[in-house]
């Protein structure tokens, strides 16, 4: 005797074939992926969801919320500190500067 399992659930597709995911599984998905930490494209792969939709779906999200890329990377850039290097020149090199390059020539002996 065969039986449907209940929780299956039929997907749309549209005139171009592609199958049209409900806003409810989208936003799951979503929330699995955040859960997770894995890589978008490692979970795009096991959810069996091209990583270029996924990406689109995760991007609107980010969107919606506020908190989109040029809002992190002007935290990232708060986080960054600068090192200044002096470096001695080896013994026998010669040091020009000019402009914004150094340039190091090492003397041949005579």
């Amino acid at each position: 005797m065969n039986t449907i399992p209940t929780d299956e659930v039929v997907l749309k597709q549209d005139v171009l074939g592609r199958v049209r995911t409900p806003k409810a599984r989208r936003e799951q998905l979503l929330d699995e992926f955040e859960r997770s930490g894995l890589p978008g494209l490692k979970f795009a792969e096991l959810a069996g969801i091209k990583y270029q939709t996924f990406a689109t779906w995760a991007q609107k999200r980010r969107r919606q919320r506020g908190d989109d890329a040029a809002g992190k990377v002007t935290a990232a850039k708060k986080s960054v500190q600068w090192l200044e290097a002096v470096l001695a020149p080896p013994p026998g090199a010669v040091v020009k500067t000019g402009g914004l390059a150094l340039v190091r020539a090492l003397q041949k002996p005579c």
